[in-house]
């Protein structure tokens, strides 16, 4: 599929730098701690791990923002963030990249979510989490909704990036779907299980394969369980397309009114898979604003996944890996 379409993605390439793009979801802060491990803690069968560099970056739907940018999408992003360093650091990072932070709302009730994850020798160790998941407030519901709907006639794709962190909920997924489909905009969603029979009538949803299968509460043993669970989720939420991704087993797509395929993995290692789903979204809108039909953009998605799971921690696409890489294949 790549080689066949290597020159199609390549030209597409170009037209990336001019799609816009509003990405609705849960805001993060990721942290690592990177270190080695030499010897077990006297005060409980642990590694004791001595961190020699620490690095923070945008995590959840910012990291899909990184992943468009990187793309060369100009992005719109709306969520909410604490008032705190955290919080800071993440208008910081935006404003430095040209975002459009209009729709980002500070909730003084709450903190900026943050994700630690502790690295030694290029394992991670251990995952902290600081975060409130109650829903937002509903002043802030509000506000978000209208600036959804003010700002969609100037954007080519939406992405809902549902994290479970009380940003995305029915009140604002129904809305975004209703004005999305009014004006015929593409709307891609990378769903959480707690909302998974919300995302009704979209063009798509890109669940791994433990998600579609605890939202059929039904277990993936094989391939065909998969084309049957994939093809349940299309009719049941009247999808336009479904892409299942399926970590090192690549991914299988599903369209309306046709077959499913399965597409392999291009990894040629798996060192981390942190991130790759917000990879496969973003590369996934791309492609689809751009003029790829279904298969293509999932093809490309695909391939753009498998470079950045070669590398450790949550590690963004960008236009110039990507073209790099279909140079070579």
């Amino acid at each position: 599929m790549i080689a066949k379409n290597k020159g199609i993605f390549l030209e597409k390439l170009k037209k990336f730098n001019d799609k816009k793009i509003m990405v609705i979801g849960d805001i993060m802060l990721d942290e690592y701690l990177w270190g080695s491990v030499e010897r077990i803690s006297p005060e409980a069968p642990v590694p004791v791990v001595l961190v020699d560099r620490e690095t923070r970056m945008p995590g959840g739907a910012a990291n899909v923002v990184n992943n468009l940018i990187g793309l060369g999408a100009r992005v719109f992003l709306s969520g909410v963030i604490g008032d705190d360093s955290n919080g800071k650091f993440l208008q910081k990072f935006f404003n430095s990249r040209n975002i459009n932070t209009s729709g980002i709302f500070i909730d003084v009730n709450r903190p900026t979510t943050q994700k630690t994850r502790i690295i030694a020798h290029n394992q991670q160790v251990v995952r902290v989490d600081k975060e409130n998941i109650q829903k937002i407030d509903s002043g802030i519901i509000r506000n978000m909704i209208l600036y959804i709907k003010k700002t969609l006639k100037d954007i080519d794709g939406i992405i809902i990036s549902d994290y479970g962190k009380g940003v995305i909920i029915p009140e604002v997924i129904n809305e975004v779907i209703k004005a999305a489909n009014t004006g015929k905009k593409v709307i891609a969603v990378d769903p959480k299980i707690e909302h998974f029979f919300q995302y009704k009538n979209v063009t798509l949803i890109t669940p791994n394969h433990y998600e579609a299968s605890k939202a059929m509460n039904q277990s993936i043993r094989n391939q065909e369980d998969v084309y049957r669970i994939g093809k349940l989720i299309m009719s049941r939420l009247k999808l336009r397309s479904l892409f299942i991704t399926q970590s090192r087993d690549g991914m299988t797509i599903f369209q309306r009114g046709k077959a499913p395929k399965h597409i392999p993995t291009h990894a040629k290692e798996v060192y981390d898979v942190t991130g790759a789903g917000d990879t496969v979204i973003a590369t996934s809108v791309m492609g689809l604003v751009s003029g790829l039909d279904y298969e293509q953009s999932a093809a490309l998605s695909n391939f753009a996944a498998g470079i950045v799971v070669g590398e450790v921690g949550t590690t963004p696409i960008t236009i110039e890996k990507l073209a790099r890489a279909l140079n070579n294949e």
